[in-house]
């Protein structure tokens, strides 16, 4: 029996562990290019994310791309800072217990493709269009 005292929630480990796997099942032409791009797992989206994309509740933000995506690089215009895929450990983990429905397996994979797609030049139109997860 689960003591519920000293069960503690999930750490940023597990989370960059579900993240990986998802990030390892991505198809091999995907592979490549996503194996260049920097994996973060933060507590929360910091101050500056938050204001930049106009969000009051650091709760709503589970994930970011912070790059530029594949389809608008450029080799005269080089990019001076690494590709970054942000997941915010403690919105995941609400987002998981509000759900009540989904592995924290699954919503990681989700909200990691759904950043990658960012990545590989994706809008969220376009994610929308095959992906209706977060309906």
């Amino acid at each position: 029996m689960l003591d519920w005292k000293s069960a503690e929630a999930p750490d940023a480990g597990l989370i960059e562990e579900l993240a990986r796997e998802a990030i390892a099942g991505l198809p091999p032409e995907f592979a490549g290019p996503a194996a260049q791009v920097v994996l973060r797992v933060e507590d929360f989206a910091s101050e500056e994310f938050l204001d930049e994309l106009q969000i009051d509740d650091p709760l709503e933000l589970t994930g970011l791309y912070d790059g530029v995506p594949m389809t608008e690089k450029s080799a005269s215009d080089p990019q001076h800072f690494p590709d970054t895929v942000w997941l915010f450990r403690r919105a995941i983990l609400d987002e998981w217990a509000a759900r009540g429905d989904v592995t924290l397996g699954a919503l990681v994979g989700h909200v990691v493709i759904h950043e990658f797609a960012h990545h590989f030049g994706w809008s969220d139109a376009d994610i929308a269009a095959i992906d209706r997860w977060w309906e």
